[in-house]
């Protein structure tokens, strides 16, 4: 595939849920391209997981269409992996063991035995976990867990990379540290990455573009391209200043909100 292909586009998403009478969605158009990591900003309920759900293949949209390389999406689709921020790792298998669950089920594609453990070597090595690949998730730390839970989803390869606040629940320095791995997985990778978050500064620091939700129901209401180095830490003058027009942006879709 060229980089910086789209690989998937979502063309006029609405979403209803049954029992309601209003849209929870209203036309929402996305592209993500190979390589590229796009966040997804907006108000806590304004509709940010449940894009993702629509655009994971667990949720179908009311109205609009998902395509995932040049075809209509229908159900989930075995090159979409997602992380949620719990890592939701099973307590009776090791990382390992863990990270390749899932590569045998009938969605995927197949493998043989040689070309599954090939993979989750390479994504337990890519996240920096192959000193604990025996360990049991009790004995992981936060950040552990969720490097698990990414290399879980690198396993298998995909093309999309769907992220719901994967490092919302971590302490300052171990999400700092996430956020620095996240920009490399998908750097080495070339994976098309969509990561919903609340949290502006982890917008700034990590993606190529940055969509605000607002309103009710949720549309997007701005749209930024934050063509900046990696990495960005040191950056502040130029990330201020986009902060700043986000956050007045985002006033002005808590207000219309209300």
């Amino acid at each position: 595939m060229l980089a910086n292909a789209t690989v998937l586009a979502a063309r006029g998403i609405c979403l209803r849920y049954p029992g309601q009478n209003a849209d929870v969605l209203s036309q929402f158009d996305l592209s993500l391209r190979r390589g590229e990591i796009v966040s997804v900003l907006g108000p806590s309920g304004i509709g940010k997981s449940s894009l993702l759900r629509v655009l994971a293949g667990l949720q179908k949209s009311t109205e609009g269409s998902v395509i995932i390389d040049q075809h209509p999406m229908e159900g989930v689709h075995p090159r979409v992996a997602i992380a949620f921020q719990d890592a939701s790792l099973l307590p009776w298998l090791s990382l390992e063991r863990n990270v390749g669950f899932g590569l045998g089920f009938k969605h995927q594609p197949k493998l043989t035995a040689a070309e599954r453990r090939e993979c989750v070597d390479d994504a337990i090595e890519e996240v920096g976990l192959s000193h604990a690949r025996s360990l049991y998730p009790s004995a992981l730390s936060g950040g552990m867990a969720q490097r698990a839970a990414l290399a879980r989803c690198l396993a298998r390869k995909p093309e999309i990379l769907l992220l719901d606040e994967p490092f919302g629940a971590l302490d300052e320095v171990t999400r700092a540290e996430m956020q620095k791995l996240l920009v490399k997985i998908v750097r080495d990778f070339g994976t098309a990455t969509l990561l919903i978050t609340h949290d502006i500064d982890e917008a700034l620091l990590v993606s190529d573009r940055i969509v605000l939700l607002g309103g009710a129901p949720a549309r997007e209401v701005g749209h930024w391209t934050i063509d900046l180095p990696q990495p960005r830490g040191g950056l502040v003058a130029e990330l201020g200043a986009r902060r700043i027009d986000i956050l007045k942006t985002l006033d002005r879709a808590m207000v219309w909100h209300h």
